[in-house]
C-alpha cells in the first residue's frame, strides 16, 4: 500500500466529508432514529424500532413488561457503540433479561440506563438525547462459526453513488460480542467484486485465524453481495450524503438491513483491505453515475481484488498462450467463446465494438463511462464497459474499452492489468 494512496483525517473530512455532504444530510446520520425515518420513507430494510424514549416521562410512561424477548437499547446519537445495551433472551419467571455479555438486567436497571442517555452520557459533547429501543439482529449462520456471541456488520465506504471499499467486523470475546474494532472486533477486508474475505486485521497486526481457534478468516463469502452493495449506494442516495460509511448487518430470516449511517467513517478499512481510499476515491470522483446498479458495476470492475489474493494458493501459476479460446459472459449471462490475444504491451483489455454489441454487453446498463484516447488515428470517445471473462478455467472481472477491431486478428485483447496471476508463454 503506497504512502501516496493512503486518505488521512484531515483530507476525509475537508476534501470529501465536508465538500460533498449536506447540513441535513449529516443531521441525519448524526441520528439513528432521523436515519431509521428517512430508511422507512423509502424502503430500505432496517431494524425495527419498538418504542422511542425522549424524556423522563416516557421511561415511567412506558409498560416495560411489554418488551420481547431480544431487543437492543440504544442512544440516538451515541459514540463509537458506547451505551448499547443488546438483549439476547428473557430470564424465566421474572422480568429480567440476559445480555450477549452474559449479565442480567432488569426494569431498574433498563430505566436507569434511558435515564444516562437522556442526559447525554454516550453523546458527543454530552448534550442531551434520546433512547430508542429496536429490533434484535442476530447472527446469520454464514457467521456463526467467526463471530463471538454479539452481531457482525459490514462497513461500506460509498463516494459518489460507488461503494468503493468495505470490510467485515466480527465481535470477539475481548469486544465483548461487540462489533467495534476498538474495542476488541476483528476487521476483515472483503473483495469489492466477489463479496469473499481477503485480510484480517486486529490491534495492529494481521491475523489468519479467528482469535483462540483454527477457523480460517480468509475466504468467507459474504451473502446478498450485489444486493447489499445496492443498499449501501440507496441510503446514501436517500440520505443526500456524497461520503460516507454505511453499516450493514444480516438479519438471519430477513436478509440484509442497513444499520447505521457515518458522515465521518473511520480509516482502519484501509489496513483491512491493504489499499489506500485516497486513489479509489479520486477514481470514481468525476463519475457520472446513473442509480446504484450502475454504481454498483463500476465498483466490481474497479476496485476488483489482485487475481493473487482471490485465487487458491495450491493451484499454482496457469500458464497462457498468446492467443487463446477466452469464454465472456454476454448481456443474457451466458459464456461465449471468442479468440483473444494475450497483449502483454497493453495495460487494459479491449474488445470489438460489433462483438460486444452482439452479446450485449453494450447495453446502457453495462456502460460505465466513455472516455476520449488518443491514437494513431487520432482522437476517439469510446465507451468503457463492465466485462467478465474466463481465461484459462478462471474468472476475471474488469473494465474494457470498445474499440473497433474487425481488421484485426481478434475481437478482443487482454491487457496486463488482466494478467496478474498468469504466466504468459512466447510461442
Amino acid at each position: 500500500m503506497k504512502l501516496s494512496n493512503i486518505l488521512g483525517l484531515n483530507a476525509r473530512t475537508q476534501i470529501f466529508s465536508y465538500r460533498y455532504n449536506t447540513i441535513s444530510g449529516r443531521k441525519i446520520c448524526d441520528s439513528k432514529i432521523q436515519t431509521a425515518r428517512v430508511l422507512k420513507k423509502v424502503g430500505i430494510p432496517h431494524p425495527e424500532i419498538y418504542k422511542k424514549l425522549k424524556n423522563p416521562s416516557d421511561i415511567e410512561k412506558f409498560d416495560w413488561q411489554t418488551l420481547p424477548d431480544a431487543f437492543a437499547l440504544k442512544p440516538s446519537r451515541g459514540l463509537g457503540g458506547e451505551g448499547i445495551v443488546v438483549v439476547k433472551t428473557r430470564t424465566k419467571g421474572e422480568d429480567a433479561w440476559i445480555t450477549t455479555q452474559k449479565n442480567r438486567v432488569g426494569i431498574e436497571d433498563l430505566k436507569l440506563h434511558v435515564q444516562d442517555i437522556l442526559e447525554g452520557a454516550f453523546s458527543l459533547g454530552n448534550v442531551p438525547d434520546s433512547a430508542l429501543i429496536q429490533e434484535f439482529v442476530g447472527r446469520h449462520k454464514a457467521f456463526r462459526k467467526y463471530a463471538y456471541r454479539g452481531t457482525p456488520d459490514i462497513r461500506i465506504i460509498v463516494f459518489n453513488r460507488v461503494p468503493v471499499m468495505a470490510m467485515l467486523r466480527l465481535p470477539t470475546k475481548e469486544s465483548g460480542g461487540r462489533a467495534n474494532m476498538y474495542q476488541g472486533a476483528v476487521a476483515v477486508g472483503i473483495d469489492m467484486a466477489t463479496g469473499i474475505t481477503t485480510k484480517a486485521y486486529l490491534h495492529g497486526e494481521f491475523i489468519s485465524h479467528k482469535p483462540g481457534t483454527l477457523r480460517k478468516l480468509r475466504g468467507i463469502k459474504i451473502p446478498d453481495w450485489t444486493r447489499i452493495l445496492e443498499m449501501a449506494v440507496e441510503a446514501s442516495m436517500a440520505s443526500g450524503m456524497g461520503y460516507l460509511g454505511v453499516d450493514i448487518v444480516l438479519h438471519p430470516s430477513k436478509g440484509p438491513m442497513v444499520l447505521e449511517l457515518n458522515a465521518q467513517p473511520g480509516l482502519k478499512i484501509q489496513l483491512a483491505n491493504m489499499a489506500g481510499l485516497k486513489k479509489r476515491l479520486e477514481r470514481v470522483e468525476d463519475l457520472e453515475v446513473r442509480d446504484s446498479v450502475h454504481g454498483v458495476k463500476i465498483a466490481k470492475a474497479l476496485f476488483a481484488a489482485r487475481f493473487a489474493d482471490r485465487v487458491k494458493a495450491e493451484e499454482g501459476v496457469k500458464t497462457v498462450g498468446v492467443w487463446e479460446d477466452v469464454r465472456v459472459v454476454g448481456g443474457d449471462h451466458k459464456k461465449h467463446t471468442i479468440k483473444a490475444k494475450i497483449d502483454t504491451g497493453a495495460w487494459k483489455s479491449s474488445i470489438d465494438k460489433e462483438v460486444a454489441k452482439k452479446l450485449g454487453i453494450l447495453d446502457k446498463s453495462n456502460v460505465l463511462w466513455t472516455k476520449v484516447y488518443k491514437s494513431s488515428l487520432g482522437r476517439e470517445v469510446r465507451k468503457v464497459v463492465s466485462l467478465t471473462f474466463y481465461l484459462a478455467g478462471t474468472r476475471v472481472y474488469t473494465i474494457a474499452n470498445v474499440a473497433v477491431r474487425t481488421h484485426l486478428r481478434t475481437p478482443l485483447i487482454i491487457g496486463r492489468k488482466d494478467l496478474k496471476g498468469f504466466l504468459v508463454k512466447a510461442e
